[in-house]
C-alpha cells in the first residue's frame, strides 16, 4: 500500500473514531429526553389513575355494604393486616356511631386461567354481607358465570358464615360440598368457594383487630 493510500485510510479511520464521542453524547441526550418524557407522563397520569382506582373501589364497596350500615368514609383509613403468607391485606372498616358494622377486603383464588379477585364484606359476627368478583380471566360463557351480571351464583354466599354451612360443606358439589359448579367449568367456582372460605378463616384469626376502631 502506498504512503498516500495509507494516509488516506488513517485519515478516514481517525474521522470515524472522532465521531464516536459525538454519537455517544447524542445517544445519551436522546436517552435523557426519553426518560424525562416518561417521568412527565407518569406524573401526569398517576393522580387520575389513582382517582379512578379509588372510584372503582368505592363502587365495589357500595355493592356489598349498604349505605345505611355505615356513616364513615370506608376507604379513608384502611386497616393493614398480614395474612398467613406474609402478604399485606387492606381491610376497610364500615362504622356507625363509632362501632364497626362492616368489614371489607379483597381475596384471591386461582382459577382455570389465572387469578380471580373478589371482594367480600362481613358483619361483626362474621356473616357475609355480600361478595363480588372484581377481576378474572376465565372462559367466556363458562367460567364468567361468577360475575353477578352473568349469573346469580355469587349472590348465594350472602348470609353464610364459617359455621353455616358446616366446614365440610364449604366446597362445590363435585367435591362433596353444597355449592353448584358450572357445566364444563368446575375449577372456576371451586377457586371462588375456596377463597371465600379462606377469607372467613382470616376473619376468625384477626377478629379482635378488625373490630377495633382505629383513631
Amino acid at each position: 500500500m502506498s504512503t498516500e493510500t495509507e494516509t488516506a485510510a488513517k485519515t478516514g479511520l481517525d474521522k470515524w473514531l472522532d465521531k464516536i464521542p459525538y454519537q455517544a453524547a447524542l445517544l445519551g441526550v436522546c436517552a435523557a429526553i426519553a426518560a424525562a418524557l416518561l417521568v412527565g407522563v407518569d406524573n401526569a397520569t398517576r393522580e387520575p389513575i389513582a382517582q379512578r382506582k379509588m372510584e372503582d373501589l368505592q363502587v365495589s364497596l357500595a355493592q356489598v355494604v349498604p349505605d345505611n350500615l355505615h356513616d364513615n368514609n370506608m376507604v379513608a383509613k384502611p386497616l393493614l393486616l398480614t395474612d398467613g403468607d406474609g402478604d399485606e391485606v387492606k381491610v376497610y372498616q364500615g362504622t356507625k356511631a363509632g362501632v364497626v358494622t362492616a368489614l371489607v377486603w379483597e381475596t384471591v383464588g386461582l382459577g382455570y386461567a389465572g387469578e380471580i379477585r373478589t371482594i367480600i364484606a362481613l358483619d361483626p359476627a362474621g356473616k357475609i354481607l355480600g361478595t363480588r368478583v372484581l377481576s378474572h380471566k376465565e372462559t367466556p360463557g363458562l367460567g364468567d358465570k361468577i360475575e353477578e351480571a352473568k349469573d346469580d351464583w355469587i349472590l348465594k354466599f350472602t348470609g353464610l358464615s364459617l359455621g353455616n354451612p358446616p366446614a365440610e360443606q364449604w366446597a362445590v358439589k363435585k367435591d362433596g360440598g353444597q355449592f353448584d359448579q358450572f357445566s364444563g367449568a368446575t375449577i372456576t367456582p371451586r377457586a371462588v368457594v375456596q377463597s371465600i372460605r379462606e377469607a372467613l378463616h382470616f376473619f376468625a384469626a384477626h377478629k379482635a383487630d378488625m373490630l377495633e376502631v382505629k383513631p
